[in-house]
C-alpha cells in the first residue's frame, strides 16, 4: 500500500509540474531532482568527503540547468554517446565510472528532458515519460508471468529476457498507438521503432544503476521515496531514454 500511495503522489506531482508550472519553475525543480540523484550517486560511488560530495551534486545540477533549454543536436549526440560509453564501462568491463561522470549520467538527460518541454510542450514531454512507464510496467508483468531466462543474473537477478521483450513490445505498441496523436504526421512504423529503441536503452539504464548498487553493496540508491527506494531507482530508465527521444525530435517542426 505504501508503494502504491507514494507512486500515485509522485505521478500526480510530476504531471502537475509538467502541465502547469512555468518553464523556469520546472527547470528549478528538475535541477533539484538532479541534485538529489547526484547525492545518491555520490554515496554509491563512495564519495565520503562532504566537499567532494557537494561538488558532485553541484556538477549535476548546473549541467541540468544549462541544458534546460532547446540544445543543439550535437549536445544531445554527445550526451547519448557518453551514456553509451558509461554503460559499456560498467556493464561490460565492470569499471567504476568515477565522480566526474555524474554530470553526463544525471545532469545531461534531465536537462534534455526540460529542453524537450521548452521545445515541444507538455504533451510531448508526458509522451516520453509515459513510454518509459509503460515499458517498465510491461517488463514487470511480462517477467512475472512468463519470465524463465535471466537477462543479467549477476547484475539484476530478477530481470528476465521475457520481461525485457515484453517491455520492448509494450513501448513500441504504446508509441504506435498514441504517438500519432501527439506527434502528428509521424509514421507509425517510425514511432514503433522509437519505442523499441527507448525501451532497449531504458533497460540498459536500469541495469546500469543496478550495477552501481551492486558494486556499492546496496539494494536501493536511498530510502527517500517510501516503497520505491531513491530518486535514481525511479529515473534510471528515463535517464537513458531521454537523449534518444530528443534526437528523434530534432528534425520535427
Amino acid at each position: 500500500m505504501t508503494r502504491l500511495v507514494s507512486g500515485v503522489i509522485l505521478a500526480a506531482g510530476a504531471v502537475a509540474a509538467i502541465v502547469w508550472l512555468p518553464l523556469v519553475a520546472l527547470r528549478v525543480i528538475v535541477a533539484a531532482i538532479a541534485a538529489a540523484a547526484a547525492f545518491e550517486y555520490a554515496a554509491l560511488a563512495g564519495v565520503a568527503r562532504p566537499a567532494s560530495r557537494w561538488l558532485v551534486v553541484g556538477m549535476a545540477a548546473l549541467t541540468c540547468w544549462a541544458l534546460g533549454m532547446p540544445a543543439r543536436t550535437s549536445v544531445a549526440v554527445v550526451t547519448a554517446v557518453v551514456l553509451a560509453w558509461l554503460a559499456v564501462e560498467v556493464l561490460v568491463f565492470g569499471h567504476d565510472i568515477g565522480r566526474a561522470a555524474v554530470a553526463a549520467y544525471v545532469g545531461g538527460p534531465l536537462g534534455l528532458l526540460v529542453a524537450i518541454h521548452a521545445r515541444s510542450g507538455w504533451t510531448v514531454t508526458l509522451l516520453l515519460m509515459a513510454t518509459v512507464v509503460v515499458s517498465d510496467t510491461a517488463q514487470y508483468y511480462s517477467g512475472r508471468s512468463f519470465g524463465r531466462r535471466l537477462l543479467a543474473p549477476v547484475i539484476s537477478p530478477k530481470k528476465t529476457v521475457e520481461g525485457a521483450l515484453g517491455g520492448v513490445a509494450g513501448a513500441a505498441l504504446f508509441l504506435a498507438l498514441l504517438g500519432p496523436r501527439v506527434l502528428r504526421g509521424e509514421p507509425i512504423v517510425s514511432l514503433a521503432l522509437l519505442g523499441v529503441t527507448m525501451a532497449a536503452v531504458g533497460i540498459c539504464g536500469d541495469l546500469f544503476e543496478s550495477s552501481l548498487k551492486r558494486h556499492a553493496g546496496l539494494k536501493d540508491s536511498s530510502a527517500l521515496i517510501p516503497g520505491h527506494g531513491g530518486v535514481l531507482d525511479r529515473i534510471d530508465a528515463l535517464l537513458f531514454a531521454t537523449p534518444m527521444f530528443y534526437l528523434y525530435l530534432r528534425d520535427l517542426p
